[in-house]
């Protein structure tokens, strides 16, 4: 009996809780009131998670790439009009700048290496003028001792009157009249001065103006109105009456276009048969950049005594043409991109508003989950964010490609500055930016309840 009341008076053990808190040692009376307001159980060991922290960047852009990467198709024909914009704008940009080089370059090979040579005009009383001082014949063999000259040749202007120029002997009254070519005397360096090409026979020499011959070369323009297609068969033409023998066609003026038109003979059967006084005016070829120089010293050399009485005209400076022609040409083209570039902003516009309707429910369902007007708002604004940037970049790479090989083929050499593409991937973004801007607002005011009720 003792022991069985010795075991009755035990105290039992008690079950301590291993998630409570003990309390200090010093508050003991307040030890009842936090043991009820302690987490208890397994949420003690978790730390709570902040409100901003559940829906980070890295959550919203792996959401709006997994739902673009969904629907491959439809990723394909939505950037495809960024590819053409951006691409059309590139390609645009790169197509002026090397277009304009190359006129620009033809200026150089052309009109650069240019000076013409006249007498001065001196009034003679009202409105008249007359030339102040006259070409010596052997001006082009004077000019050619300058430093920078390459060819020079003289060219005259002759004037018949009343004549004409014919392929027949006999006029008929009674023929329809057409206006006749021109008549001009030069020398035999011309053709290789004004970088003119022979089609048919040949170009008169310095022999053949040494001894008056009465030959003539024809413009292609002025050997098809006078219906002198040949030459093998030695043709003949009739200026003023006087035959003269028909020894090449030339056509591919570069300096002098209105040749092309043209009868030329010799200037001294010029000056022999119709009476022609003096040069009009020298051509001398030139190296590029020796303009300025060969314009001061021509005058001295032709006329050492009277240089005043003679004009010199220097090429004007390449780059007031390369301005120019660059921003005309930059205009024309920006425009044609900007205006392909608005329809593919319009596509995405179009896609991306699409997108948002056929996913209504997902919307509702996530706003009911919690998201918020905010996040669901900047989801498709990043989808329309990486869909722009992506056609961006693609069609800064076509067009790029594009100039390349359109340069190659034509010859030509490729500008391509490294801002346009660099610019034009940024700016496809930006497209995609302001595209979206629409549809995303409008995904954010749906509402969760009507949105499921909807689905």
């Amino acid at each position: 009996m003792a022991r069985s009341g010795k075991r009755e008076g035990r105290a039992r053990p008690r079950w301590r809780n291993p998630f409570r808190r003990k309390a200090a040692p010093d508050a003991a009376e307040g030890s009842s009131a936090s043991e009820e307001t302690a987490p208890s159980g397994v949420a003690a060991l978790l730390r709570p998670v902040p409100h901003a922290d559940r829906f980070t960047m890295q959550d919203l852009i792996a959401e709006a790439t997994a739902d673009i990467g969904a629907r491959p198709g439809r990723l394909i024909m939505t950037t495809l009009g960024t590819v053409l914009g951006i691409g059309a704008l590139v390609a645009t940009i790169g197509f002026a700048e090397t277009t304009a080089g190359q006129i620009a370059s033809q200026f150089d090979a052309v009109a650069q290496t240019t000076v013409q040579v006249t007498p001065a005009k001196a009034r003679t009383g009202g409105d008249k003028t007359a030339p102040a001082g006259r070409l010596p014949w052997d001006a082009p063999e004077r000019v050619m001792t300058l430093v920078g000259v390459e060819g020079a040749a003289l060219i005259s202007e002759v004037s018949l009157g009343s004549e004409t120029i014919t392929a027949v002997p006999i006029v008929d009254p009674s023929a329809a009249q057409k206006a006749p070519p021109s008549l001009v005397a030069a020398s035999g360096d011309l053709l290789a001065t004004l970088h003119a090409k022979v089609t048919s026979g040949r170009m008169f020499d310095a022999g053949h103006d040494q001894r008056a011959d009465r030959v003539a070369v024809l413009g292609a323009g002025a050997a098809e109105s006078l219906g002198v297609l040949r030459v093998d068969r030695q043709p003949a033409i009739f200026i003023s009456g006087i035959p003269y023998a028909v020894i090449g066609i030339v056509d591919d003026f570069q300096r002098r276009s209105d040749l092309r038109d043209a009868v030329i003979i010799p200037s001294q059967a010029a000056s022999a048969d119709f009476r022609l006084g003096a040069p009009s005016e020298l051509q001398i070829q030139i190296d590029v950049g020796a303009g300025p120089q060969v314009a001061k010293q021509a005058p001295l050399v032709l006329a050492p005594n009277a240089p005043e009485t003679l004009e010199a005209a220097a090429p004007p400076a390449r780059s007031s043409l390369a301005g120019n022609v660059q921003a005309d040409v930059n205009f024309v083209f920006l425009i044609l991109g900007g205006i392909v570039l608005l329809a593919g902003a319009l596509g995405i516009a179009n896609v991306t508003l699409l997108n948002v309707m056929e996913r209504v429910g997902e919307i509702g369902l996530r706003r009911a989950v919690g998201a918020t007007r905010r996040q669901i708002a900047t989801q498709f604004m990043v989808e329309s964010v990486i869909i722009g940037l992506l056609g961006g970049l693609i069609g800064a790479s076509v067009g790029v490609f594009a100039i390349v090989i359109v340069s190659l083929t034509q010859g030509w050499t490729p500008v391509v500055q490294p801002w346009v593409a660099i610019g034009g991937a940024l700016l496809g973004a930006v497209v995609g930016w302001l595209a979206g801007a629409y549809p995303a607002g409008r995904a954010a005011r749906i509402e969760p309840v009507a949105a499921l009720r909807g689905s």
